[in-house]
């Protein structure tokens, strides 16, 4: 009997290995060679994404495909959209000081709460870059009543939104999400 139980144990054991081994290789073969490190290096650059006149909220031409955030610096909006290429929803942002180059970057880190370098309480930060050692990424100001006013000569990367709009971003941009930056 002992040589049963030792046979199934070397069994399970190898081929929890065998698991382990090909989980890491496809995580290694599908991961970005950096995440978060700064955007993907494109082989032309990148112009400002083609907009839909008649329709200025909708989802810009040449923003990628499958689920993502999209970004434009330009336009101060933010398009959530689902794995099937559909927006979720849309929204206007107010941009900090520092802009993310235009590219793909992908949410590197998260908290529910925090405060943001102007010295305003934050929640649902969801951070996808830096630019010269600051943060960038989106966050919600907590009204707490207590007047606080954002310091305007902070260098700041948190780029606002409304507090529905970042319970929606929460939501949505979890670790590992694509964002993409546009002009």
């Amino acid at each position: 009997m002992a040589g049963t139980s030792s046979a199934i144990v070397a069994g399970l054991t190898a081929a929890a290995l065998g698991t382990v081994g090909f989980l890491g290789y496809r995580a290694q073969a599908t991961a970005p060679a950096r995440p978060g490190a700064g955007p993907v290096a494109h082989a032309t650059a990148p112009s400002k994404a083609p907009r839909d006149r008649n329709h200025p909220t909708a989802l810009p031409g040449g923003s990628g495909t499958g689920e993502r955030v999209v970004y434009s610096v330009d336009d101060d909006r933010v398009w959530l959209v689902s794995p099937g290429n559909r927006v979720q929803r849309t929204f206007p942002v107010h941009p900090g000081r520092v802009d993310p180059p235009a590219g793909t970057y992908w949410v590197t880190s998260r908290s529910n709460a925090a405060t943001g370098t102007d010295g305003v309480p934050i929640e649902h930060v969801v951070r996808f870059t830096s630019v010269d050692g600051v943060a960038v990424g989106f966050s919600a100001a907590v009204d707490d009543g207590s007047g606080m006013v954002a310091d305007a000569s902070a260098k700041t990367g948190g780029i606002r939104e409304s507090r529905p709009d970042g319970d929606a971003m929460w939501r949505f941009a979890t670790i590992g999400v694509r964002v993409v930056v546009i002009r």
